[in-house]
C-alpha cells in the first residue's frame, strides 16, 4: 500500500465511524440507565462494532501513510453525518451546513492531492 492507498481507506475509515454514530443516535433513544439497555442495544453494539473497526483500519492506514496527511482524511466524517442524519435520520440541513460541507470537501481535497504526490 502506498500513501494514496492509506488515503483512500482513511476516507473509508471516516465513513465507517459516521455510520457508528449514526446507530449511536438510533440506539439511543432506547437507552436507560440500566446497563441492560446499553448491552443488548443491537443498534449500539453495531454502532460500536463499526467505530472500532474504523480505528483499527485507521491504523493500518497509518503504517503506510503520513499522520499529517491521513488525519484531516478523518473530517470527512462530517459530511457522511451529514448526509446520513438528512438521508436516514430526516434531519433538515441549512444554507450553512452546506456551505461547511462545501469547504470540507475543498480542505480535504487539497490535502489528499499534495499529499499523494509525495
Amino acid at each position: 500500500m502506498n500513501q494514496m492507498g492509506a488515503i483512500i481507506l482513511s476516507l473509508f475509515c471516516a465513513l465507517l465511524a459516521s455510520m457508528g454514530q449514526t446507530f449511536f443516535k438510533i440506539g439511543s433513544s432506547k437507552i436507560t440507565g440500566n446497563i441492560i439497555s446499553w448491552i443488548t442495544n443491537w443498534q449500539i453494539i453495531l454502532g460500536m462494532c463499526l467505530y472500532g473497526l474504523s480505528a483499527i483500519l485507521f491504523i493500518v492506514a497509518l503504517k503506510y501513510g503520513k499522520l499529517s496527511i491521513l488525519y484531516p482524511m478523518i473530517a470527512t466524517s462530517y459530511i457522511w453525518v451529514t448526509f446520513t442524519s438528512n438521508c436516514i435520520l430526516k434531519e433538515q440541513i441549512n444554507y450553512f451546513n452546506w456551505i461547511g460541507v462545501f469547504l470540507i470537501i475543498c480542505g480535504v481535497f487539497m490535502i489528499a492531492i499534495k499529499g499523494g504526490l509525495n
